[in-house]
């Protein structure tokens, strides 16, 4: 049976993250500096954007570039931002095209100029669509973000705004950069590391982790579905027994 018509359209995760990982190394394997890995990866993006789309699945977050990332040599740096400029540039029609949202989460403001500007044009431009929601995560960690948010606490008590005796979950997640918006049902990871890497901390706390050893560039639309049909086989108890799920 084709990988498509496996998957229960009445159970898709409302929420998918991923960890696009394996580009540098899809390169090493070719003999290619990192950077065409990246551009390989950008062409894995566009199909696994679209076939969310088409599947209708509501919220998408791509761990794009993280604050770790800064780490790696200039040449680098300086060679993922010119790429996002021209993918933001290129794809932008195709996100309105199809009706897709985006949205950024991160520490933007330490992004290039160039990059930053054509960022915040997409997004107003993207902002009245009501199909998929995207979420670029950039300059991004879930450390960095549990800081902030406990940093925004803070001003809120010491403003008289906040009892911090009478602080909940809820309260919380107000002040993270995806507030409003559902947790991850479903992480996956591609190129066989077996770690989040310091995303979503909060937010993937009961999310079903699928971890794939396909290098991102290589990873297409029938390993998005295989991830998805695992996701649907598996039994989502958030701490109750099989017995309780079973009878809910």
């Amino acid at each position: 049976m084709p990988l498509r018509k496996q998957i229960i359209d009445e159970k898709l995760p409302l929420h998918v993250a991923i960890i696009m990982d394996g580009n540098g190394r899809w390169a090493r394997q070719r003999g290619l500096e990192r950077i065409f890995g990246h551009q390989q990866g950008v062409i894995a993006l566009r199909e696994i954007i679209e076939t969310a789309a088409e599947l209708g699945i509501k919220f998408l977050t791509l761990y794009a570039f993280s604050t770790e990332n800064w780490g790696r040599p200039d040449d680098e740096v300086n060679a993922l931002m010119g790429i996002m400029v021209q993918s933001l540039n290129k794809e932008t029609e195709t996100l309105l095209k199809n009706n897709i949202k985006l949205s950024a989460i991160g520490d933007v403001n330490r992004l290039a100029d160039d990059v930053r500007e054509r960022l915040s044009e997409t997004l107003k431009l993207t902002s009245e669509c009501t199909g998929l929601n995207l979420l670029v995560a950039l300059s991004y960690s879930s450390r960095w973000e549990i800081t902030e948010a406990a940093r925004k606490i803070s001003e809120e008590i010491i403003g008289g705004k906040l009892n911090p005796a009478e602080i909940k979950e809820e309260d919380i997640e107000k002040y993270l950069t995806t507030s409003g918006i559902p947790d991850p049902e479903l992480m996956i990871r591609t190129s066989g590391e077996l770690r989040i890497s310091n995303f979503l901390l909060w937010q993937l706390a009961y999310a079903e982790l699928y971890f794939t050893d396909i290098l991102w560039p290589d990873f297409g639309k029938d390993d998005f579905y295989r991830a998805i049909i695992d996701f649907q086989k598996r039994e989502r108890r958030f701490g109750k027994t099989s017995e309780q799920v079973l009878d809910k």
